[in-house]
Parts: structure tokens; C-alpha cells; sequence
């Protein structure tokens, strides 16, 4: 498709920012194809729509809990997901996405996104967590809110340069530390950074986001619905008429397409438990999604009802 021209819970952005319609295998659906945009330090095209884990992956050793999140992870990688999120300051998260991928075994579909998370040596935490998830080697590495990471950095660099790990990245959530995440992205070579973006939670707009273009940063949005607080709120009431224009059925495909639709934003990790849950979310990175006049409009329909 040209992007020229073709440009419950969760469903218009000019072509800009990398944005993609890959290309269907001969035995996929055209309603399958999944919309995906460049890591600008490489080119490789990833799913705007990807999993976080935090809270709801961390389920301990109950067998039925993790029977269920890896349904839901099945789910999300038949729905064309790739990226999983977690750290160890998840709790039980790691081992549980661990035992989904040992019985799934997604292979090239799953792109790793995980955390180091100490103060101290960040290497022996980082080879746990890859014996945690069963992997080889993990596909992106973020210093966790930036702790120690004067200290981190330099140790994933160097994991880069050896092939250990393929991008190095730097996290933060619920608006913290923006000053220092500026100066950090302005003066290290990352490949991602990760922040708290959606409709309501919108200051990384100002500077991060231009930031993270101009320097070639791939950008995570965490908390695009508020741990669910957010589309609870919305869900009170009824979807816009309009919503149909973006392809959206649900609040919760709203929200996220307003988040994904920004074309600094590589990646959209919303976490959930629930199979249901994670096809509607995966319903975000298919259709149109709005363009700049309908982002707006859209923000302040959610502020009104907020």
C-alpha cells in the first residue's frame, strides 16, 4: 500500500516517523497487517503497539496465573507484537515471561526489552535476568530510571560493541527527572529512551520527544493508561461517533493511537493480564490513526471527561 495515499477498551497521523505497512506473507490476512515504525539508529521496523509487564506479569509460582499471562503473551505475538518489557524490580515477572517463552517459543518474533536495576555491578543482575527470561541475549538493555547509570551505561555499551546486546537505552516514569534524561540523551549514544506518555500525561512533548528525533532516539511510551485508571475513566462514557474515523471500537484503542500516532514514538507498552485485554490493545497498531488537527481534538475530548 502506498503510504503516500494511504495514510469495551482500546482504535488519523500523517506518514511520517519511520511509519510502515510491511509487507504480507502470502498466507496473511490483509485486516492482520500491523503497522510498525524504524528504530532510527538501525532502520528495524518495529510494532507500535508492544507488552509491559509491570504488575501484571508478577504472579509468583501459581501455575494457573502463569498459564494465563503466557495465553496472553501467545495472543500477542499471533496478533504480530514483538516487544515484552520488564526488569527486575517486577517482581516474579521475569521467570513468568521465562516459562511463556520456553513453551511458546516465538523465536524472531520477540524483540527483548529489559532493565538493569542495582547500584553495584550491573553484570551479574543482567546475566540473571537473561537466565530468568531463557534468552541468549536480550535485544534492548535501559539503565531503570536512571539508577547508577553513570555506572550502567558504559557496561552496555560495551555489551553492544561485544554483540551481547543489540541497543542500549536509558527509562523513566511518571514524569521524574526530565532535566537529566535531556542531558543524558544529548550526550550518550542511545537508542531508545523510555518515558511516561498519554493523552492526559503530555510534558515529554515539549522537549523529550523533539529531542528524541533530532538526536535519532527511539522512543518507549510507558504508562499509556495510567495502570488502567484512564480508560476506567473513559469507559464512564460513551465513545465519540468520530472514534470510527481512526478504526477504533474502544476507548482503549483511542487512547493508544493518540499516543502512537506522534511520530517521535517508536513503541507503545501497555501492560495487561487479560487476553481480551491484549487483542483490543494489538487493535491499536492496525487502521488510520489521526492526524495532528484529531490528536488535538482528541486531547481535549479526554481532558473534558478526565
Amino acid at each position: 500500500m502506498d503510504l503516500g495515499t494511504a495514510c469495551s477498551r482500546r482504535r488519523l497521523l500523517g506518514c511520517a516517523g519511520g511509519l510502515l505497512l510491511p509487507a504480507l506473507p502470502a498466507n496473511a490476512q490483509p485486516a492482520r497487517t500491523v503497522l510498525t515504525r524504524a528504530i532510527p539508529s538501525s532502520g528495524e521496523q518495529l510494532p507500535l503497539v508492544g507488552l509491559g509487564t509491570w504488575i501484571t506479569f508478577n504472579v509468583g509460582n501459581d501455575p494457573v496465573a502463569r498459564a494465563d499471562r503466557a495465553e496472553v503473551m501467545r495472543r500477542f505475538f499471533e496478533d504480530g507484537g514483538r516487544m515484552i518489557d520488564s526488569s527486575p524490580m517486577y517482581g516474579s515477572s521475569q521467570p513468568v515471561i521465562g516459562d511463556g517463552l520456553a513453551k511458546l517459543q516465538p523465536g524472531a518474533k520477540l524483540f527483548s526489552a529489559e532493565k538493569v536495576w542495582t547500584s553495584s555491578d550491573g553484570a551479574p543482575q543482567i546475566a540473571q535476568s537473561r537466565r530468568l527470561w531463557r534468552v541468549p541475549r536480550f535485544d534492548l538493555l535501559q539503565v531503570h530510571n536512571l539508577l547508577a547509570w553513570e555506572q550502567q551505561l558504559p557496561l552496555l555499551f560495551e555489551m553492544k560493541r561485544r554483540g551481547e546486546i543489540r541497543y542500549v537505552g536509558i527509562t523513566t516514569s511518571e514524569g521524574r527527572r526530565h532535566a537529566e534524561v535531556e542531558r543524558i540523551m544529548k550526550s550518550q549514544p542511545l537508542d531508545f529512551v523510555q518515558v511516561s506518555y498519554n493523552i492526559l500525561d503530555r510534558e515529554v512533548e515539549q522537549r523529550i520527544l523533539p529531542l528524541a528525533r533530532d538526536r535519532g532516539i527511539a522512543v518507549i511510551a510507558n504508562r499509556p493508561f495510567r495502570e488502567g485508571a484512564l480508560v476506567d475513566a473513559m469507559n464512564r462514557h460513551p465513545l465519540p461517533a468520530w472514534a470510527a474515523e481512526i478504526d477504533c471500537v474502544n476507548w482503549a484503542q483511542v487512547l493508544l493511537k493518540f499516543i502512537v500516532s506522534h511520530p517521535a514514538v517508536t513503541c507503545a507498552i501497555p501492560a495487561t493480564s487479560s487476553v481480551t485485554h491484549v487483542r483490543e490493545n494489538m487493535g491499536a497498531a492496525r487502521g488510520r490513526l489521526p492526524d495532528e488537527a484529531l490528536r488535538q481534538r482528541l486531547a481535549e475530548h479526554a481532558r473534558k471527561l478526565a
